[in-house]
């Protein structure tokens, strides 16, 4: 088994556009209505708003290969890039999603630990995310890595409100070590 995570670019918008429309659909279509997920397919991944997701240097994107095959991603923000005021002392996980037949194969994890990469080079406090209150599987798995629930938030899929969990993971860094 080969496992690769590689940071992202402007010149693979055309394959991030195709894999998160593909994980985001199979992981949520079966739960919403087409009208719902085809308009936030439609608004949070056509190519212009992740160009400018990409180019803001306060976001990373990162793809995951299982065996050279393209079979995951990961988005990290920090700073003013977080989808919600927090610190500025935290790293946002706000997508993190594999392709249908990869999950199980220790992909979720090594994008965890791309994460905890990132936060030791930022030097955060705190990693947190938003986690579907439906999605069960992803919540065992955060709570596996040590994450804890602080709270939830609305999350609008088409017209449909959703209720994420925020959860959250503090790390070893102290924010007067900066």
């Amino acid at each position: 088994m080969s496992i690769k995570i590689e940071q992202i670019g402007p010149t693979e918008v055309n394959e991030l556009k195709k894999i998160s429309e593909e994980t985001f659909a199979a992981t949520f279509g079966p739960e919403n209505t087409p009208t719902d997920l085809k308009e936030y397919l439609t608004h949070a991944y056509n190519t212009e708003q992740l160009l400018i997701e990409i180019n803001n240097p306060d976001s990373f994107f990162f793809f995951a290969y299982y065996n050279d095959q393209l079979a995951g991603y990961l988005k990290l923000n920090i700073k003013q890039a977080q989808s919600e005021t927090f610190a500025d002392n935290a790293l946002e996980i706000e997508r993190i999603y594999l392709k249908t037949g990869f999950q199980r194969q220790g992909l979720g994890t090594a994008l965890f630990q791309k994460a905890l990469e990132l936060a030791t080079k930022q030097k955060v406090a705190k990693i947190w995310l938003g986690v579907w209150e439906n999605n069960k599987r992803a919540q065992k798995f955060y709570h596996k890595l040590g994450f804890k629930q602080i709270g939830d938030h609305v999350f609008q899929l088409g017209r449909d409100s959703q209720r994420d969990l925020i959860m959250q993971k503090n790390l070893a860094f102290n924010k007067r070590k900066q």
